[in-house]
């Protein structure tokens, strides 16, 4: 039987919460049962730069990052990031997408223009997109740092792991005084 391996790119810019959400991916998958192996870089992060996580799980994993072309599902936290790294996705893959657009440096120097119609080039590109406004569910759960479980939420419902695991390691994820708020953002998500 071939060794299946689902990947997952997380992508945004510092201060989102990829780290976080990457991290409570990996707890939930663990407890699922499986072998997860988690590659981050979050260089200029603390600058708005680019942070990005592979999450790569099944029965056996050897390495933790995907080749472009490899990824199943890219969750991307703002939607110039989801443009970036498109070319990871593969041709019948997925991206859960943040409507959410912040402008880098350059744009808010005003030395290059943001992108106009990110969100169609990336379906122009992959034919499984899920655009949701991440931040609008936050702040209607009570915390706009919510949005990354929001996005968690989401990407959930694609993926074959009982509900139950994902609440318990919400529960142990964040401090009762967010718990509430994460707990609300992630069912959203859900049902988005």
């Amino acid at each position: 039987m071939e060794n299946q391996v689902t990947s997952i790119y997380m992508v945004g810019v510092g201060g989102q919460g990829i780290i976080r959400a990457s991290d409570i991916l990996c707890e939930v998958i663990m407890r699922a049962g499986l072998d997860v192996k988690k590659s981050e870089v979050h260089g200029m992060a603390q600058r708005g730069g680019s942070v990005t996580s592979h999450v790569r799980y099944g029965e056996k994993v050897y390495s933790p990052l995907a080749p472009k072309g490899g990824v199943d599902i890219l969750v991307a936290f703002e939607r110039l990031e989801a443009l970036r790294n498109l070319d990871y996705v593969k041709p019948a893959g997925r991206v859960i997408m943040s409507d959410l657009e912040l402008y880098p440096p350059a744009v808010n120097l005003g030395t290059a223009a943001y992108p106009e119609q990110v969100a169609e080039t990336v379906r122009s590109r992959v034919a499984d997109v899920k655009e949701v406004n991440a931040t609008q569910i936050a702040v209607a759960a009570g915390n706009i740092k919510a949005e990354n479980t929001a996005l968690l939420g989401v990407l959930s419902t694609y993926l074959d792991i009982d509900e139950q695991i994902w609440d318990a390691v919400l529960r142990e994820a964040f401090p009762p005084k967010v718990l509430d708020a994460n707990l609300k953002a992630f069912a959203a998500g859900r049902a988005a």
